[in-house]
């Protein structure tokens, strides 16, 4: 009876849990993905540089390897509030970028995108947005938000290799 108390107990957790996934559209559920792919490797790469290379910048009027990772984690609260159709204060993010700050503010703008994003539904998806000057379905600007933070995945990546840092996946392929 106990054996069969706990299949049940199982069965029902699984078919709770793919009946909950799979009310979730299909996008969203990619798009979780994506974030959580560059989210890996943004911050595997901003724990591999050392601290006193967060101030490093390649020239003058370029954002340094903290701000980089300060501004992805700025723009991913920015965009979603596009998205919610709510007022973001830039100065309300912490704006040091320091290595303790930027790992704190990207693991939770990624944390809060996250979790707003796996609320959306097809209606909302469809829905229409302006940024930017631009009209787009809050699906097109989801492929906007995961298009930024690669950009800025390629650029740390380029941070850190011009310091001698080797990006930590590629260390171990």
């Amino acid at each position: 009876m106990h054996r069969l108390k706990k299949i049940f107990s199982v069965g029902a957790v699984l078919l709770f849990t793919t009946m909950s996934f799979a009310e979730q559209p299909i996008f969203v559920q990619e798009f979780l993905g994506q974030i959580d792919f560059v989210k890996g490797r943004l911050m595997q790469l901003a724990e591999a540089m050392p601290e006193d290379k967060y101030s490093w910048t390649p020239g003058e009027g370029v954002r340094s390897v903290g701000e980089v990772y300060v501004h992805a984690a700025e723009a991913n609260y920015y965009m979603l509030s596009l998205i919610k159709g709510e007022k973001f204060d830039m100065n309300s993010a912490e704006s040091k970028s320091d290595k303790k700050t930027a790992l704190s503010l990207m693991e939770k703008s990624f944390d809060n995108l996250k979790e707003s994003a796996a609320q959306f539904t097809n209606e909302d998806l469809d829905k229409e947005i302006e940024a930017f000057g631009m009209k787009f379905s809050v699906r097109n600007f989801m492929v906007t938000i995961i298009a930024h933070l690669h950009e800025h995945l390629g650029q740390s990546i380029a941070y850190a290799r011009m310091n001698g840092v080797t990006p930590p996946w590629s260390a171990q392929e």
